[in-house]
């Protein structure tokens, strides 16, 4: 059965027992993002928001995974993502099977709305 957490000690201790490591959807990352003042940078022209990116929990020794579009990032720096994103982990205890979901998609789910998802 599926446990849901917002607990940053309980996820990295799932994470890791599972040779998980915290990373980000390569495109959607901005290494510059800790130097701007105003949170948005120049692009092509167009201004565009910094910030992490899409984070997820990568798994690289799990067989069938691909890593290829994740950068690990640290723990900081994931943590600091998911609180700003309101992020909850749904996962599995004994598989590597996990999701972030918002946490007031984790507030449904808990009280019985089993397709809550944002939108």
């Amino acid at each position: 059965m599926a446990k849901t957490t917002t607990d940053h000690d309980e996820i990295r201790r799932w994470a890791e027992s599972h040779g998980g490591k915290p990373a980000v959807v390569r495109s959607t990352h901005d290494e510059g993002h800790h130097n701007e003042g105003d949170g948005h940078a120049r692009a092509g022209g167009r201004s565009r928001k910094t910030g992490v990116g899409l984070l997820r929990l990568m798994f690289p020794k799990a067989r069938r995974s691909d890593h290829g579009e994740l950068e690990e990032i640290d723990w900081t720096e994931f943590f600091q993502q998911f609180e700003e994103s309101k992020l909850a982990l749904l996962y599995e205890e004994g598989s590597n099977f996990n999701k972030l979901i918002g946490r007031d998609t984790a507030e449904k789910r808990e009280h019985g709305d089993h397709k809550a998802a944002r939108h």
